[in-house]
């Protein structure tokens, strides 16, 4: 037994908050003020059932360590030391962990690719071999980057794996299998498609985008990538900065493209600075990642896209984060593997002469603007001034006020005046939510609340998690810590059903121990991503026990089902937003065929949600 949970099996955590504040029984939990921020209101709970504290308040919340950690003021090590002393532990150096599931996932994935390598090589990959030599990658390249092709067959990757001592679960952990209805089996995920792998930035192969082949059935989509797994996380990667990296650091500048097809083709012919996203948006953890190499970005993406990406989060973060952002313009609306294989030097004279975001974002909108027009300079201003006001440098904002200034002949004290009153306003309005937070022991939004107590329900009364799952995708909850631990969720409840091969199980099976226990497992206790999820979990766990004490199963059923459907609704009425300003923009541009297709998305949209109200 570990140190820490030997100190956690002979201390309880009730005992220990008592020696520092006072705190009286509510139900089965225990409640008081919390002592890390002012309330009147007691809103820090503790639970004896599973040795955790939670403030509704201030979001703090963990086991015994984490609480002698905040209110002594020390590092876990100290706490470890002071709490051992008080259980009567002797503490003795540990050794780590020498295996994990996660090197089996990273093998089977790492395997996978070798085998759809052969596959591309060997009888049956003569036509995926034509496209790509059609799309003009040589083979060398095709070697470097691993392309692959996977069978038309229903089971070719999945009995080769179980060939390698690979088990079931194992490969249905890793992605590359699809569980069949009623739990009858697996099937592979990736079936007659073109294999592009991901790396990580070490190397790693993590997961894979999938091409259709040309002319093959794309109901599922044209591409299709890897789930998410304990090994790969899409908001967290860059495609090809494994290979790109060395060179970004040497040229200062990554060049950000859409596609991998772009990427490729970009690397083949010696423009080996090149990455692609998952999309258009830039995360946090991304913008971190490249700023190891580079603080120089340049957009190459489809030039409609690159207009809104000043405007978008990923850019507004990329640019509080001192990001030197810039846009290259392809000549004649081309994509980067288009201009690429044409001519090389219009492509790297594109990149060399890229505008910085706010140039070119000014002259996009400039350019729709009369600006002798009083209404068109308010315009102007209403566009610009916010994301002038983005700006983390002062110098740069400083720049761009002037220049707005004589833009559209205004004083510039006019416009400092108005950015400082928008700045101020925005300020007040975050120190006012953090006051709110304070005073309101649970302030979050209603959907963003209700996938709180949807995962407090799923871990109180577990048997609900098989209804759930085949009725809301993850991507369905409000806010990224819950749909992650959802996933996690999603992907433990499945471990233990296949392990157990019992679905009552799953009642002693999933505890918030159980699965506390195997997220650290998982991601570490020093990975980024486990972090919010335990405290999350920690949250909902304390949330559970507070609200569903006396919950009778029926009951718990009832009040998910509410909660699943003021979900997806949720998701369909965004979803239906979307489409509206989509179908808002293929009718300026006159394009029928799109129009089309999204008008019969919009129908389908809206009898899914006269489904979900007719069933709610």
């Amino acid at each position: 037994m570990q140190p820490s949970e030997e100190i956690k099996s002979k201390l309880d955590v009730v005992d220990v908050i008592k020696e520092y504040i006072q705190i009286k029984p509510a139900g089965t939990s225990f409640r008081g003020l919390c002592p890390f921020h002012n309330e009147k209101n007691p809103s820090f709970m503790v639970s004896p059932e599973k040795q955790i504290w939670h403030c509704f308040g201030c979001a703090k919340g963990g086991d015994i360590f984490a609480f002698v950690m905040e209110i002594e003021g020390i590092t876990f090590a100290e706490s470890l030391r002071m709490l051992a002393q008080k259980a009567g532990v002797k503490l003795e150096h540990q050794n780590p962990k020498l295996a994990s599931q996660k090197n089996r996932i990273l093998d089977i994935i790492e395997i996978s690719a070798k085998h759809f390598y052969d596959n591309l090589q060997g009888k049956g990959g003569e036509k995926a071999q034509e496209y790509l030599t059609g799309r003009g990658l040589k083979d060398e390249i095709i070697e470097e980057w691993e392309i692959g092709y996977s069978k038309e067959s229903w089971d070719d990757l999945f009995n080769y794996l179980k060939k390698q001592g690979f088990n079931e679960n194992e490969i249905f952990l890793a992605g590359m299998t699809v569980k069949r209805d009623k739990m009858s089996g697996f099937y592979d995920r990736f079936r007659g498609r073109i294999m592009f792998p991901i790396k990580d930035i070490n190397g790693n192969t993590v997961a894979f985008t999938a091409r259709v082949m040309p002319g093959g059935d794309d109901k599922q989509g044209k591409y299709i990538n890897s789930p998410q797994t304990p090994v790969y996380d899409k908001s967290k990667l860059l495609f090809g900065l494994d290979k790109a990296k060395i060179e970004i650091k040497k040229k200062e500048l990554a060049v950000l493209v859409e596609g991998q097809m772009d990427v490729i083709t970009a690397h083949q012919h010696g423009f080996r600075n090149i990455i692609a996203s998952s999309g258009t948006s830039l995360t946090v953890e991304q913008i971190n990642l490249l700023k190891r190499y580079s603080t120089n970005i340049a957009l190459a993406f489809d030039m409609d896209n690159a207009g809104e990406m000043a405007s978008e989060r990923g850019m507004k973060t990329a640019m509080q984060m001192d990001m030197n952002i810039k846009v290259v313009e392809v000549p004649n609306g081309k994509d980067p593997d288009e201009c690429i294989k044409q001519s090389p030097e219009v492509w790297e004279k594109a990149v060399e002469d890229a505008k910085p975001m706010m140039q070119y974002y000014f002259d996009k909108v400039i350019s729709k603007l009369n600006l002798e027009n009083i209404e068109h300079k308010r315009q102007a201003v209403r566009k610009l001034l916010p994301i002038i006001g983005e700006l983390s440098s002062k110098i740069e904002q400083d720049y761009w006020v002037k220049s707005l200034s004589e833009l559209i002949d205004i004083q510039e004290y006019v416009l400092r005046e108005t950015l400082a009153k928008a700045l101020s306003a925005k300020t007040s309005k975050k120190e006012f939510g953090r006051a709110e937070k304070k005073t309101e022991p649970i302030a979050d939004r209603s959907e963003e609340r209700s996938s709180q107590i949807l995962l407090a329900l799923l871990l109180k009364f577990p048997n609900l998690i098989e209804v759930a799952v085949n009725r809301i995708q993850p991507d369905q909850l409000i806010g990224r810590d819950s749909q992650d631990l959802y996933r996690s969720v999603i992907i433990f409840y499945n471990n233990i059903v296949e392990t157990h091969n019992d679905l009552e199980a799953v009642e002693t099976e999933i505890s918030y121990k159980k699965l506390r226990n195997w997220l650290e497992n998982e991601f570490g206790t020093e990975n980024a991503n486990s972090e919010p999820q335990t405290r999350l979990l920690e949250k909902v766990a304390v949330l559970g026990d507070c609200d569903f004490v006396d919950y009778e199963p029926d009951q718990a059923m009832g009040e998910m089902l509410r909660i699943l459907s003021v979900l997806k609704k949720n998701h369909l009425n965004l979803r239906m937003r979307e489409i509206e300003k989509m179908i808002s923009q293929a009718e300026k541009e006159k394009d029928s065929g799109s129009i089309n297709e999204l008008m019969k998305e919009f129908k389908l949209l809206t009898d899914e949600m006269r489904n979900t109200s007719h069933n709610s």
